[in-house]
């Protein structure tokens, strides 16, 4: 499976972009993240089209940072006139330091620091989304200190399920995340919210979980939210005005992922809104929608230089590469699947019932399991593909190990966007 932008030339060289891989890999080291801009942009325009067309006037999607945080990500998403959402001061301090409209941000999270929520109202962000009773008291003090009126948004967990793995189910009512609405913490939470001088409740916002090929989930949360809606005004008057059903569409890792497109997902949406509006009598509400995994997942591939090929006979062939762990983390937590290619050659012997090792010090420090590949030999590119999505984003410095840079591909250009970490990099905290 190739994703969009990939191809193997004449020379038998995996391309992106126009970009031969081996020769990236030369210019700029390895591991190296290499992210197809192109492709991250026509995913921002597919998303932000359909969303002017099919809803409500104000209605926007914003980019779910968490997938991938950096500067160049929030230029990119401001040029294409996306929102964003962040989840930390450290996503909010990079997206401002990109001179990201702070009035299109949304900022997540459910255990908000008291100097986090000072940031998000003194920058003046476009909605604080509050996930638990402490949060929303502690805003209305900041608020009301800082003479301002800030506008929010309420997280609230619909009880659906989504067909997804259970670490990122987060939408069902055992969640650290919100407010439930079957045993009344998210009617408490409304009318708290309500009592706040400084808080001007306008949106409720729910997220069902990742990595989902299914769109009648969010259509199920759909309804879930607006019949809440209707409860909320018959048990206080007032019209919510945005609903935000998060992120949660899939991204192909592997030939057996089958991910909706952006528009097959968005259009029964769309029409159980409508649907929905016009049976209750609803005002139609702005919608918006938090995708990262869909915009960037696909657009990523990591690069890594094979270091040694280990055949343990009868058993299987490690084959071990310069990153690991350190910088895709995702196998080792979920055991995330993603297809390894040999980048240097795409044809010749294949090696079956290999395992694509990292260099850190742990047994489980590994990439994949059970890949076959292509003569797999000490110098060869590797390349595994859909790295773009909490990659570069949850890589440490476990053993002491550099994080890698990463590059940006248009039309047969690349340029560094995030650089290489030296050692010194290392110690800029230690005393």
């Amino acid at each position: 499976m190739l994703t969009p932008g990939l191809e193997f030339g004449d020379n038998g060289h995996l391309y992106v972009e126009g970009c031969d891989t081996i020769a990236l890999a030369q210019k700029y080291g390895t591991p190296l993240y290499v992210m197809n801009e192109n492709l991250i942009r026509r995913n921002c325009k597919r998303y932000t089209s359909f969303i002017s067309e099919n809803f409500n006037k104000g209605s926007f999607p914003c980019y779910a940072s968490k997938a991938l945080s950096c500067l160049e990500i929030y230029r990119i998403m401001a040029e294409e006139k996306m929102g964003v959402d962040v989840v930390s001061g450290g996503e909010l301090y990079t997206a401002l330091k990109a001179e990201f409209p702070a009035e299109r941000i949304f900022f997540h999270g459910n255990n908000k620091t008291y100097d986090e929520l000072k940031m998000a109202v003194e920058c003046g962000v476009g909605r604080i989304i509050v996930d638990n009773l402490t949060e929303l008291h502690n805003l209305q003090k900041i608020a009301t200190e800082a003479h301002k009126y800030v506008k929010i948004g309420l997280r609230i967990k619909p009880g659906i399920e989504a067909h997804t793995h259970d670490y990122i189910r987060t939408g069902q009512i055992d969640s650290k995340f919100g407010f439930s609405i079957e045993n009344g913490e998210a009617m408490q939470a409304v009318k708290e919210a309500l009592l706040c001088e400084n808080l001007e409740l306008c949106q409720l916002h729910c997220h069902i979980g990742s990595q989902i090929f299914d769109t009648q989930p969010f259509c199920d949360a759909t309804k879930v939210m607006l019949e809440f809606f209707v409860t909320i005004h018959k048990e206080t008057g007032l019209w919510i005005k945005e609903l935000n059903l998060g992120g949660g569409l899939g991204a192909s890792y592997t030939d057996t992922d089958s991910p909706l497109e952006i528009e097959e997902y968005l259009t029964p949406v769309a029409k159980t809104l409508k649907d929905v509006c016009d049976e209750f009598r609803i005002p139609e509400p702005e919608f918006h929608i938090e995708p990262g995994r869909s915009i960037v997942g696909e657009a990523g591939t990591t690069l890594y230089t094979l270091g040694n090929v280990k055949e343990i006979k009868g058993i299987r062939t490690y084959i071990s590469v310069d990153g690991g762990m350190s910088d895709n983390i995702r196998y080792a937590l979920y055991k995330a699947e993603y297809t390894v290619l040999n980048a240097s050659k795409s044809q010749g012997e294949t090696i079956d019932n290999a395992t694509l090792a990292g260099k850190c010090c742990e047994s489980g420090d590994l990439i994949q399991e059970n890949i076959s590949i292509v003569n797999p030999e000490v110098g060869d590119i590797i390349a595994v593909l859909t790295t773009g999505a909490y990659n570069y984003s949850m890589a440490s410095n476990y053993n002491r190990i550099l994080r890698p840079a990463m590059v940006m591909v248009k039309d047969g250009r690349s340029r560094v966007v995030i650089q290489r970490e030296s050692y010194e990099d290392l110690l800029n905290n230690d005393i």
